[in-house]
């Protein structure tokens, strides 16, 4: 495809994509694209739209995939910086894929694909060779296949955890770092003391609500308390005091412009310590949904809140317990904890070969564990067989195979994504992006 062509062809995905977003808040879409516009990897990341697209057109294809394995629980969005912790429901500190905003039910390998993709963008950002990015994009796989194949011999009682107990390197770095932060120290940046209580602290990108719009948020609250998983018998009730409400504007690289408010609530008890923060997200169409013609999987949810919430259970072993869904004002929103143990993987700390080939190896067996729990414990309605045999079974042992694919997929689309953004950086720059 030539440049005139592959610039038109992004101009198209992006304008379909973002298009009436843009016009209700250009000022956000331009600082999305500024950000899109600081580096090839910025770009891949808030492109997925474009990434589908190709799925579906020019890189198509259909290799190690069957009627099951097309349909599957997967994460959307599989990048190499889609990973951190989170304080799991039993208390565990978790290292595992995070984000899960775009998840959806699709080809698993086109999540897989993602992420080879991302770790090219990244070794060719390093000054690594084509024949060290081979290396590591073949680790990530054999990584994930020999995990899923694991897990399919063993039954459910196989799926691990990576835990301060079974990592080691920049992983375990980034759960002892996890480990160091505190609820106290999130609530004295993000709120204030007033009359003895907490309350939200005036910020940049927060704003007071009215009158309306706090019984609004309560309301839509309320609705979303009905949707959290039952607690076992004798464990405590889910505080639902909610003592300040507060706007927010995404200004991240997938939120542009999307509405987002906080709620502050009363801690399970009176001591100050003890509030907890939660976020309630207006949650938007995946960009893969756009090209998965499954009427059955669009109409399974109810809303984006309650599609975002349900793919993240469905993905994510022990879940946040916080994690719901509501509507506010007729739009689906997603509900979950403000964490104060989130800490992100930073790939600026991970620079050699062998380092890098640590990370992925387990990055491969976090993506297995993912699409293992993915199945009919999951949802009986929507994947109802289990995804880690049936993946096994259309992969049939061909390791290499399964490995070249991937390793091909990845020089190839990683070039085609440093193509794409500067590409997107002239359009940009010459105003001939929408708004």
């Amino acid at each position: 495809m030539g440049n005139e062509r592959r610039a038109a062809h992004v101009l198209e995905v992006l304008a379909a994509e973002f298009g009436e977003a843009i016009k209700q808040d250009p000022a956000a879409f331009r600082r999305k694209f500024r950000k899109m516009a600081a580096s090839p990897f910025a770009f891949y990341r808030g492109s997925a739209c474009v990434f589908y697209a190709d799925m579906t057109g020019d890189y198509a294809d259909d290799s190690y995939l069957d009627a099951q394995t097309r349909r599957v629980w997967m994460h959307g969005d599989l990048h190499a910086e889609n990973f951190g912790t989170y304080m799991n429901a039993s208390g565990v500190l978790v290292f595992n894929v995070n984000d899960f905003d775009e998840a959806y039910v699709g080809p698993y390998t086109w999540d897989l694909k993602r992420l080879s993709a991302s770790v090219a963008l990244i070794g060719y950002a390093k000054a690594l060779s084509d024949g060290v990015i081979t290396d590591l994009v073949a680790e990530l796989s054999r990584a994930y296949l020999g995990e899923l194949t694991g897990i399919a011999l063993g039954g459910d009682g196989a799926v691990g955890s990576l835990t301060l107990d079974t990592t080691t390197g920049a992983l375990r770095k980034v759960l002892q770092r996890a480990r160091l932060h505190t609820r106290v120290a999130l609530l004295d940046v993000e709120t204030t003391i007033d009359d003895y209580d907490r309350r939200f602290a005036l910020m940049d990108g927060r704003e007071p609500v009215d009158a309306a719009q706090r019984e609004a948020v309560i309301a839509a609250f309320h609705d979303y308390l009905t949707t959290l998983p039952a607690r076992p018998e004798g464990g405590r009730a889910v505080e639902h005091t909610i003592k300040d409400v507060a706007l927010r504007k995404g200004v991240g690289i997938g939120s542009a412009g999307l509405p987002s408010y906080n709620m502050l609530l009363e801690g399970h008890t009176q001591a100050l310590e003890n509030d907890v923060i939660l976020y309630m997200k207006q949650a938007q169409v995946p960009a893969v949904a756009r090209y998965i013609d499954d009427d059955k999987v669009h109409r399974y949810f109810r809303h984006q809140g309650h599609r975002t919430a349900e793919s993240q259970r469905a993905l994510q072993a022990y879940a946040d317990p916080w994690l719901g869904y509501t509507c506010l004002n007729g739009i689906g929103q997603v509900v979950a904890e403000v964490s104060p143990y989130s800490a992100d993987l930073d790939w600026d700390d991970v620079n050699e070969p062998e380092e890098i080939s640590s990370v992925l190896r387990d990055l491969g067996r976090a993506v297995a564990r993912m699409h293992a729990v993915a199945d009919d414990e999951s949802s009986h309605d929507l994947v109802d067989f289990s995804t880690e045999k049936a993946i096994v079974a259309v992969v049939g042992g061909e390791t290499a195979g399964f490995t070249g694919m991937l390793v091909d997929f990845a020089h190839a689309y990683g070039a085609q994504a440093r193509e794409d953004h500067q590409l997107f950086v002239d359009l940009f720059r010459n105003g001939r992006l929408p708004g």
